[in-house]
C-alpha cells in the first residue's frame, strides 16, 4: 500500500460517522475510529491496546461481533450493549489472505441517532397534520381536484387525505417511499396511485411480494440470469423484475421478509444504479423508482439483526404510515360503495345494502382492514339470494380478536401426546397442522390468521398450501 492510500484509509476511518474497529485475526485491536471512545467508554489508545477477548470479558462489548466472525469465518450483524449502556447495531466482515483469516473489519452505529430521527419525523408529521387542519386541509377547488386525481382510491377521512396530499407532492421526485401499516390497509393501492402521479406513470409498475418468492429463486427472479447460469435456466437468459421496471416503479411489498443476502444485493443496486445478472460479470444500468412497504416494525427488525441498518436508512427517505381502518371509519362508506359497485359489475346484478347492515359495518374493528372489508362484502353478496343484502343473511361476521375457549382447546390438543415411534420433526409438523386447521375453522382470512400467529400473511399461505388446508369460513 502506498503512503497516499494509507492516508486515504486513515482519513476514512477517522472521519466516518460509523465507529470502526480493525482487528487482527487473533483478536488484537489494531485501530479504531476516534468516535468509538464516546460509545464504548474507553479512550482510543485503551481500545487499541486491548484484545476483543478482553473487551468482551470486561463488558465493553456485549457481545463482541468480531469474536462471532472469528468463530464462523462469515460476515455477521448483531445488536450490542456497550459498557456505557448504549445500544448499537454492529456489522463485521472477515478479510482472508490465502485462506487465512488476517483481519476483521467491523463498524457500528449508535441507535440513539436512529431514535432521534424517528422522533423528529413524528414531530414533523404531527406539525404537518396540524397545519392542514388549521388551514382547512384544502380549498374547495383543490379538494375536488384531489378527488378527481385519486381515481379508484376511496378516502374521505382527514388523515388519509393528508397522506394522499403528501404523496401527490413527493410523486414528481424519485425519492424512495416507505409505506408502513398493518396488512390490508391499502399500501399497494397507494403505491399504484403514487406511480400514476409520478413522471414515470406511463412506465411499468412492477409489484413484488418479498415474502411470496422462495429464497432459492429470489435472486434469479429479482436480478435475472444469463443463459446456462444454472440447471433449468432459459436458453436465452432472462431479465429480472428490476430490469423489467425500466423507466417505471418497483413496489417491494413485505420488505421485512427479504433475506439478508438479498438485502445486501438490493442495497448495492440502490447505491450503484446497476445490477449484475446471475451468472454474468457485466453490470447493467437500471432506472426505476423504488417504493417499499412493510407491516413490520423495521426499526425493531434492525435491532434484532434481521434487517440491515444501512438499507433501512436508504429506504426510510419518505416514510408514510397508513392507519388501520378502525382509526378512519369515515372511509368505510366510500369503500363499501366502490366495492359493491365492482361486485355488481362483475356478477351482472344490482344488489343493495339494507340500512340494518350499516351499524355492523361501521362498528366493526376490521382486524384485516380494507382487504377484510372487501372479502366480507363479497361473501355477503354471494350468500344473498335476493337483491338486498340484509344483516340476518350474513351470519357470523368476523373472527374474534382473541381466541375462544374452543380455539384454545384445539391448540392445546395439537401439542399434547407424542405417538410411539414419532420423530420430533413429525410431531412438530402434526402440531403445526392441527393449530392451522383449528384457525381455518375459526378465522375468516389468512390475514387474521397471520395476526393471531404473529407471522406474515405469505408465511400463512405457504403453510396452508403445505398441509393442504383452506380457510373454511
Amino acid at each position: 500500500m502506498s503512503d497516499i492510500d494509507r492516508f486515504v484509509l486513515q482519513t476514512i476511518v477517522e472521519t466516518a460517522s460509523d465507529h470502526f474497529f480493525i482487528v487482527a485475526g487473533d483478536g488484537r485491536v489494531l485501530d479504531v475510529s476516534p468516535g468509538a471512545a464516546a460509545v464504548y467508554g474507553l479512550s482510543r489508545q485503551e481500545l487499541k491496546s486491548a484484545t476483543v477477548q478482553e473487551l468482551e470479558a470486561r463488558g465493553v462489548l456485549k457481545p463482541s461481533i468480531t469474536l462471532e466472525v472469528m468463530r464462523t469465518g462469515k460476515m455477521a450483524q448483531l445488536m450490542q450493549v456497550t459498557g456505557t449502556g448504549r445500544r448499537v447495531i454492529a456489522e463485521a466482515h472477515p478479510v482472508f489472505v490465502d485462506g487465512r483469516l488476517e483481519r476483521i473489519v467491523s463498524r457500528s452505529r449508535d441507535l440513539t441517532d436512529l431514535q432521534l430521527l424517528q422522533d423528529e419525523y413524528a414531530l414533523l408529521q404531527k406539525r404537518f397534520s396540524e397545519h392542514l387542519k388549521r388551514h382547512h386541509a384544502l380549498p374547495d377547488a383543490d379538494d375536488q381536484a384531489l378527488n378527481d386525481a385519486l381515481g379508484e382510491l376511496r378516502v374521505r377521512s382527514d388523515v388519509m387525505r393528508e397522506i394522499a396530499l403528501l404523496l401527490k407532492r413527493v410523486a414528481p421526485s424519485d425519492a424512495t417511499v416507505l409505506m408502513l401499516g398493518e396488512s390490508g390497509v391499502g399500501k399497494t393501492a397507494f403505491a399504484r396511485q403514487l406511480h400514476r402521479w409520478s413522471r414515470r406513470g406511463d412506465g411499468p409498475f412492477i409489484e413484488v411480494n418479498c415474502g411470496a418468492i422462495p429464497d432459492n429463486l429470489f435472486e434469479s427472479e429479482m436480478f435475472g440470469y444469463q443463459a446456462g447460469a444454472f440447471s433449468g435456466a432459459a436458453r436465452q437468459g432472462k431479465a429480472g423484475l428490476l430490469e423489467q421496471a425500466e423507466g417505471g416503479t418497483v413496489f417491494l411489498d413485505e420488505i421485512g421478509e427479504l433475506p439478508l443476502l438479498m438485502q445486501t444485493k438490493l442495497l448495492k443496486v440502490i447505491q450503484d444504479g446497476s445490477l449484475t445478472r446471475l451468472g454474468d460479470t457485466r453490470p447493467r444500468r437500471v432506472d426505476f423508482r423504488l417504493v417499499v412497504a412493510s407491516n413490520q416494525d423495521l426499526a425493531r427488525r434492525v435491532e434484532e439483526g434481521g434487517f440491515r441498518l444501512d438499507l433501512y436508512y436508504r429506504l426510510n427517505v419518505i416514510p408514510i404510515t397508513l392507519p388501520p381502518l378502525r382509526e378512519r371509519r369515515d372511509d368505510i362508506p366510500a369503500l363499501v360503495e366502490a366495492c359493491l359497485a365492482q361486485l355488481n359489475r362483475r356478477y351482472g346484478r344490482q344488489k343493495l345494502l339494507h340500512a340494518r347492515v350499516w351499524p355492523e359495518l361501521m362498528g366493526s374493528d376490521w382486524p384485516g382492514n380494507v382487504r377484510e372489508l372487501e372479502n366480507w362484502l363479497e361473501r355477503a353478496w354471494l350468500s344473498t339470494p335476493g337483491d338486498q343484502i340484509d344483516a340476518p343473511s350474513l351470519g357470523a361476521s368476523h373472527a374474534p380478536s382473541e381466541p375462544t375457549p374452543t380455539d384454545a382447546a384445539g391448540e392445546e390438543r395439537a401439542v399434547l401426546g407424542m405417538s410411539d415411534g414419532e420423530t420430533l420433526k413429525g410431531y412438530l409438523a402434526r402440531a403445526e397442522r392441527q393449530v392451522l386447521a383449528d384457525l381455518c375453522e375459526n378465522l375468516p382470512t389468512t390475514y387474521a390468521m397471520a395476526e393471531r400467529l404473529a407471522i406474515s400473511q405469505p408465511s400463512v399461505v405457504r403453510k396452508l398450501k403445505r398441509y393442504g388446508l383452506r380457510v373454511s369460513r
